[in-house]
């Protein structure tokens, strides 16, 4: 039996999961054992797995994975494969007919998954949903929500015409500031930082796009989305915190700049 067909057939069989949960991590310890905490309460209606994918930590994170949360399932890498690899990682083993993409760096509120669950099991034509996002300071976190990564939406953002005209949908079409951040709303594309997609929506249009190492990989899985006619909703009643810049790469700022913009060619490309 090839790979592949082995690991459909556990997905049929364990008909007990419900959601896979995703994480990427590199050595950001701490951040992770607090997003790991908060999750105990966010999948309350549903039975749900964790597997976190560790791409060559040099902390104590795999020490303290299997001590504080033996039933996590870790996959070890030994060395840095970057977001994309190791969340197609996590999907090859994932037992859930929801995909959640959560990054370490978040804290997850009450029944959240939970919320953005409920919203797929009555929206059978939706293939993503996410939450809002919170800063750490309690502010808006604008990029948790956006129309599709297309060039003049783009280009807009990068030389400040959204902020000129924040409610004019023609210059605001990557932050969508014209529309009521509490408005559950029809968008182009969601934040990498959590979103939650139906696995066989990944059966149709492939996994995540491994040439994106860190950056745009989920602009890219969510124009491949809207491509195959599925629709993507923004929940905000489902919420996190998303700290951002924290864990081992967040030390690399320039490995960071240049992926930025090399993940932008390459959307485009």
């Amino acid at each position: 039996m090839a790979e592949s067909d082995r690991i459909h057939s556990q997905k049929i069989k364990s008909t007990a999961i419900e959601i896979s949960i995703c994480i990427v991590t590199h050595n950001c310890s701490n951040i992770l054992e607090r997003c790991l905490k908060s999750l105990s309460a966010s999948t309350e209606s549903y039975i749900s797995e964790i597997i976190v994918v560790d791409n060559h930590s040099s902390d104590n994170t795999r020490y303290m994975l299997k001590n504080e949360f033996p039933h996590v399932q870790l996959i070890c890498n030994e060395n840095n494969v970057g977001f994309a690899t190791g969340i197609n990682q996590g999907i090859a083993v994932a037992l859930g007919r929801y995909i959640v993409i959560l990054n370490p760096d978040t804290i997850v509120s009450e029944n959240s998954i939970s919320i953005l669950a409920e919203f797929l099991d009555n929206h059978p034509n939706t293939a993503i949903c996410g939450p809002k996002v919170y800063n750490e300071d309690g502010t808006f976190q604008k990029s948790c929500r956006r129309g599709v990564s297309r060039p003049w939406p783009v280009i807009s953002y990068f030389i400040g015409l959204d902020k000129l005209f924040p409610m004019n949908p023609t210059f605001n079409g990557y932050h969508l500031s014209h529309i009521d951040e509490n408005k559950q709303t029809e968008v182009g594309g969601l934040s990498g930082s959590c979103m939650m997609i139906r696995y066989e929506t990944l059966e149709t249009i492939g996994n995540f796009d491994e040439q994106f190492f860190v950056y745009q990989e989920d602009s890219d899985i969510c124009i491949r989305v809207l491509d195959n006619n599925w629709n993507i909703y923004y929940i905000p009643t489902a919420n996190i915190i998303h700290t951002g810049g924290e864990g081992g790469t967040a030390d690399h700022i320039l490995f960071l700049l240049f992926h930025w913009h090399l993940s932008y060619y390459k959307l485009y490309k």
